[in-house]
């Protein structure tokens, strides 16, 4: 057998030291953004969406979880089931700095929440278009597992496109899954790849499965920030579809003259929504609303803004062979 350094292949020792630098090198560069929340009052239980899913435990007279500076002027995003119902925070820096913390806007339905601290030499983070994410890609999280402070876990992107259900009932699409170990105390703490930039918000773990564990993609969490750091609040326009972002075949895209090779798969259909009433069914793909693209579930999250609540809308789905068009009027979500 040749040796490595004659055949011109890497050793599997230097594989791994690369490998090893990189999740350093994230460590290094993220953690100075991440901090560890800690509640006081009575938060909201964790999330369940099935009898083992779960964020961070949290006892009758508080809990803790993670979250992440994302401005110079101290704007923390974290989940919404770390933050909700608390009546007092504090954020704890890497250099040991605890700072008061306060809400500044709340969406339980993404699970997302902003709170805003005030100090100096603030660290923000930088976030990755988790559109472009790819199976089997690297991911690291970084937070607060069980109050220890910091805790980095290194994994793989296992799978895209699922959906968590929150502490509100409705479901969030478009989630990450990851093998890298997340616990209770990880809510809130970036997942990041192997440049440093944020590709997902941490949020729960199936327990006691191993390796099963999600974050709200980056793509999402930029758009839900935004608007909380705006409004405090989302006000969304409801159609009553769960979906999924999905490929599309190329000759599907050829003969109907799409613009992108994605399409939105609707999964199931509420009963007496709009969607339902306007005949939209389980298995349809949509790729247009009115006169935008729809691409992915974020796509469609974006175009159901506030103003279209009560006004006509023409839905573009494919059908089996045919490309239909539904008209609907979204009502405002509760």
């Amino acid at each position: 057998m040749l040796d490595a350094a004659v055949s011109g292949h890497p050793s599997d020792a230097v594989l791994l030291d690369a490998y090893s630098r990189s999740i350093t090198a994230v460590a290094d560069h993220v953690s100075p953004s991440v901090v560890k929340i800690d509640v006081e009052g009575a938060p909201t239980p964790s999330p369940r969406g099935g009898a083992n899913r779960r964020g961070p435990d949290a006892a009758p007279s508080g809990g803790s979880g993670s979250g992440f500076v994302f401005t110079p002027d101290g704007f923390v995003l974290t989940n919404s089931h770390v933050v909700s119902g608390a009546k007092q925070m504090f954020a704890t820096l890497l250099d040991g700095r605890r700072l008061p913390a306060h809400l500044v806007g709340d969406d339980p339905d993404s699970d997302l929440a902003v709170v805003r601290i005030y100090g100096s030499d603030l660290v923000p983070v930088t976030f990755a278009d988790s559109s472009a994410l790819k199976v089997g890609q690297i991911a690291i999280a970084i937070g607060n597992p069980y109050g220890f402070d910091c805790t980095v876990t290194a994994g793989v992107v296992s799978a895209l496109g699922r959906s968590l259900r929150t502490k509100s009932g409705r479901l969030i699409d478009d989630v990450v899954q990851t093998d890298a170990a997340l616990n209770p105390g990880n809510s809130g703490g970036p997942l990041c790849d192997a440049a440093g930039r944020v590709i997902g918000v941490n949020t729960a773990a199936i327990l006691p499965a191993q390796g099963i564990c999600f974050a709200i993609a980056a793509n999402t969490a930029t758009f839900v920030l935004g608007k909380l750091v705006r409004e405090g609040r989302i006000r969304r326009a409801y159609l009553g579809v769960v979906g999924q972002t999905v490929p599309l075949h190329r000759r599907v895209v050829r003969y109907h003259g799409l613009e992108k090779e994605r399409a939105v798969l609707v999964a199931s259909v509420d009963a007496q929504s709009p969607a339902a009433k306007a005949g939209v069914r389980d298995g349809d793909l949509i790729v247009g609303l009115d006169d935008q693209v729809v691409a992915s579930v974020d796509d469609l999250h974006r175009l159901l803004s506030e103003d279209r609540v009560d006004h006509t809308l023409a839905l573009t789905v494919l059908r089996g062979s045919s490309k239909d068009v539904v008209t609907m009027r979204p009502s405002l979500r509760g």
